[in-house]
Formats: structure tokens, sequence, C-alpha cells
């Protein structure tokens, strides 16, 4: 038994995106009574509830959303934008760097690009950040959906046969 690793249970946070129930009230309709996509299109708000849900981490939420909308309108922000978009908002750097900007980089809504400079004057290095956004979320998504989507036609024409 001693030196024996523990099993974590169940899924890290971090790790973890916000489903609610197909028909929980917090979704604005996505289908027909024949499952059939309706063509409206969730807004950034909406999106974001999967990522950080209002319900569960309302602050994320709200910074996320502010950031995402701020991005949005540039399509990509370097250090000193972020800076100022923080004061501006009043957002607290930790929780921008360690918790927001870090899961909207793993589900793939932002992309963050770093380049090495080296400062002539002092020959110090340093590493620019510059963030845009991804479309990276939306195709891990859709590949997730059209795959059931393919399962399930399969398993009907299957049945038909």
């Amino acid at each position: 038994m001693a030196g024996e690793k523990k099993i974590p249970r169940g899924v890290p946070s971090s790790e973890s995106v916000y489903l609610p129930p197909h028909n929980s009230p917090e979704l604005r309709s996505f289908q027909d009574k024949e499952e059939n996509p309706t063509r409206n299109l969730w807004n950034l708000e909406e999106v974001v509830n999967f990522v950080f849900s209002k319900k569960y981490q309302p602050k994320y939420y709200e910074i996320a959303v502010a950031f995402l909308g701020v991005l949005s309108k540039k399509l990509q922000m370097e250090g000193a934008d972020i800076g100022k978009f923080l004061s501006e908002k009043g957002i607290s750097k930790a929780t921008f760097y360690n918790r927001v900007l870090p899961r909207l980089r793993r589900v793939g809504m932002i992309k963050v690009e770093r380049e090495t400079v080296v400062a002539r004057e002092s020959m110090r290095k340093y590493r620019p950040m510059k963030v845009s956004l991804s479309k990276t979320f939306g195709n891990y998504f859709m590949k997730i959906g059209d795959s059931w989507l393919a399962s399930v036609d399969d398993a009907r024409s299957r049945k038909r046969d």
C-alpha cells in the first residue's frame, strides 16, 4: 500500500466545461421537435457560459465576456492593451492571468503567441504576448457534434434495414 499513487476523483475543474441540460431554461432553443438544428445562433455571452458558468463562476464569466467583447472588436491585443483593459475594468491581474486567460486558451477560444526579443541596450530577453481570437473551440465542438450525429444516423439507418 505504501508508495501507491492516489487516483484523483472526478474531472479537474480546469479541464471541464459546463453543459447544462439540453432543455434548461439557461439555454435558448437550438433544435426543433424533430431534432433539426434551428438557425438562430447563440451570442458571445451564451457561448462563454459553457466555459465559465454564469451560475457557478459569475466573476470569471463577467471578465471573460468583457475581454472577448473587446478582443472581438480589436481582433488582436498585446500586453499593453490587456493591461489597459484590466485597469479600466478594475480586474485583478492575478485572476485574469491565472484563471481566465489560461482557460480561454485551453479550450481554444483564444490563441496566445509570444516572441523572444532581446533588448539591445540591456541585452535582456523579454517575450511580448499577442492574444487573438481562435476558431479551435468551434472546430473542437463541431468535430464532437458531427461525429455524434454520424453515429446516430448510422445507428438509425441500421435499425431500418
